[in-house]
C-alpha cells in the first residue's frame, strides 16, 4: 500500500530500487483525488487514462534499466495556464474555455523529458489575477487545512493539491506573490526563481516584465528536484536569460555556517503589520538560523508601500494590455474580480507607466546595494494564517501593500517557508530571498531549516 504522502525525494529513491512501482503511485494519487477534491476542488480536469498511460511506460523504461532520475514517475500537477497540447488550457476562465493548444509549454515538455507524470489542470484565480471566484466555470480551490479558508492565489490548485497529497508536486506562476502566497497559507515550499531562470513560452502572460514560473512541493529538496529540471534557456522566450544551470540538489548539504541574512523586519511590523503568531514564528525561525551558524540583523528599505505600488501598477498596465480586446468585447465572460479589478487599469496613463519603470530601477538599484554585504534577506511570507472566503476583498491588493511584490520588482529569487502553526492548526511562513540567479543559497538555507524544525512531519487532517 502507497503512503498517503510521499515527498517527490522519498518516492523517487523507493522507484529507483524498484520498491514503488510507478503505476502503484500513479493509481494511489487518482484515488485520493477521487476520493477528496470534490471537497478541494483543486483539479480542473484528470487527465487519468494518459496519466496511466505514462505511469505504464515509465515503469518499463525503468525495468528495462533506462532511469532518467528523480522525477521519472512522479505524479506533478500543472496550473492551468501551462499551455498542454491537446489538452485544454483554460485559465480557469469562460473566456479561454475552448482553448486547446498545439504544443506544450517549455516547462511542460522539459518535466516530461524528465519523467515526471501529469495527472492534470490545476485550479488558478482567473488568469493568475482575479479570485478566488465563486462565477467562474470552475469553483475556487479550498484550502485543505479548513475547507472555510481560501488557500491564496493565483496558483491556488497547486498550493491545495501539493499539501492535500494529491499530487507531490506542481508547477505555479508568480506574478506578484502567486507562488509564494499558496504555499504559505497552504503550509508548503514555493521558489519563485529568477526573472529569467525559467522559460514562459506556452504560459499563458499577466504581465511581462514581472511573470515568473516555478516549482511547488512539500520540500525545499522538491523544488530543487523539480527547478532542475524546469530551468534552462529558451530562446522562445525573450527575457529567458542564458546563464548555467547548477546542480541545485547536490548545493542543498552543504551548510549554513557564515551565511548572512538580512531580516527586513519593518515590511511585517509597520508596512503591512502581520499578526502576533507570524511575527513570533519569524522571531523563532530567525534564531533557528543563527543556531545553525547564519548571522542575522535587521536592514531597511524603502517602505513596502513603494516596492507593492511600482509593482502592481506596472502589473495592472501590463496586464490590460494582455486582456484590452477581450475586456472590450466580452467584458461580461470574465469573473466580476477580475474584470472589477482590471477594469481600473484602463485609468492608467502612459506616464504613469514610465514613471512606475523608473521607481522600478531604483528600487532594484537600492536592494542589490543593500544586499552587497548580505547573502539572503528574509521577511514575512504573508501578514498572517489563511483567511475565510468572506474575508478576503476584491481590492484587497489596494488596500495592504504587498510582502512578495518586492521581489517580483527586483526579480530575485524568493522561496517561501513554512515556520510553524497557529493553536487552530493553520500554516505560517516566512520568506527568503537571494541575489539574482543564486537559488542555490536559497534553496539550501531553506533545506537547512526545515531539517533543523519539525514543520514538515504535519499535514492537513483530511
Amino acid at each position: 500500500m502507497v503512503a498517503d504522502y510521499l515527498t517527490i525525494a522519498e518516492a523517487a529513491a523507493l522507484i529507483e530500487k524498484k520498491q514503488l512501482s510507478p503505476v502503484e503511485l500513479v493509481d494511489s494519487r487518482l484515488a485520493r483525488i477521487e476520493r477528496l477534491d470534490r471537497r478541494l476542488n483543486s483539479f480542473i480536469r484528470v487527465e487519468a487514462e494518459s496519466a496511466r498511460a505514462a505511469a505504464r511506460a515509465a515503469e518499463a523504461e525503468i525495468t528495462g534499466g533506462r532511469y532518467r532520475g528523480p522525477l521519472h514517475g512522479i505524479p506533478i500537477g500543472l496550473k492551468d495556464i501551462y499551455e498542454t497540447k491537446g489538452v485544454p488550457t483554460t485559465g480557469h476562465s469562460k473566456v479561454m474555455i475552448d482553448h486547446v493548444p498545439r504544443q506544450d509549454a517549455e516547462s511542460v515538455r522539459r518535466l516530461a523529458a524528465a519523467g515526471a507524470i501529469s495527472l492534470g489542470k490545476l485550479a488558478t484565480h482567473e488568469f493568475a489575477f482575479g479570485g478566488p471566484s465563486f462565477d467562474l466555470p470552475w469553483p475556487p480551490a479550498r484550502n485543505p487545512w479548513d475547507t472555510e479558508r481560501t488557500p491564496a492565489g493565483s496558483s491556488s490548485g497547486t498550493g491545495v493539491a501539493v499539501a492535500a497529497g494529491l499530487v507531490l508536486g506542481g508547477t505555479g506562476s508568480d506574478t506578484g506573490g502567486s507562488i509564494r502566497g499558496p504555499a504559505a497559507l497552504c503550509g508548503l515550499a514555493g521558489l519563485k526563481p529568477s526573472y529569467g531562470r525559467i522559460s514562459r513560452a506556452g504560459i499563458l502572460p499577466l504581465s511581462w516584465s514581472l511573470d515568473h514560473a516555478g516549482p511547488m512541493a512539500w520540500t525545499a529538496e522538491d523544488c530543487a528536484i523539480l527547478l532542475q529540471a524546469m530551468a534552462g534557456h529558451d530562446p522562445a522566450d525573450p527575457a529567458s536569460a542564458d546563464r548555467p544551470v547548477p546542480d541545485y540538489r547536490s548545493g542543498l548539504d552543504g551548510g549554513l555556517r557564515g551565511v548572512r541574512i538580512g531580516l527586513i523586519r519593518h515590511f511585517y511590523e509597520t508596512d503591512n503589520p502581520a499578526n502576533p503568531a507570524t511575527k513570533q514564528a519569524i522571531e523563532g525561525a530567525a534564531k533557528q538560523f543563527e543556531a545553525l551558524g547564519c548571522t542575522v540583523r535587521e536592514i531597511r528599505l524603502s517602505p513596502l508601500a513603494d516596492w507593492s505600488a511600482c509593482g502592481v501598477l506596472i502589473m495592472l498596465a501590463e496586464a490590460y494590455a494582455v486582456h484590452q480586446a477581450n475586456l472590450r468585447t466580452r467584458f461580461t465572460d470574465y469573473g466580476e474580480a477580475f474584470r472589477d479589478r482590471l477594469a481600473l487599469a484602463a485609468l492608467i496613463g502612459a506616464g504613469d507607466y514610465v514613471q512606475a519603470v523608473r521607481r522600478r530601477r531604483e528600487l532594484v538599484a537600492e536592494l542589490a546595494a543593500a544586499m552587497a554585504g548580505l547573502d539572503l534577506v528574509m521577511t514575512a511570507a504573508a501578514p498572517s494564517e489563511a483567511p475565510r472566503f468572506s474575508e478576503v476583498p476584491k481590492f484587497g491588493i489596494f488596500e495592504r501593500p504587498l510582502l512578495t511584490m518586492p521581489f517580483n520588482v527586483s526579480g530575485s529569487p524568493a522561496m517561501s517557508v513554512c515556520c510553524g502553526y497557529t493553536e487552530a492548526g493553520l500554516p505560517l511562513a516566512f520568506q527568503l530571498a537571494g541575489k539574482p540567479f543564486d537559488e542555490t543559497t536559497v534553496l539550501r538555507a531553506a533545506h537547512a531549516y526545515e531539517r533543523a524544525t519539525p514543520w514538515r512531519r504535519r499535514r492537513p487532517p483530511l
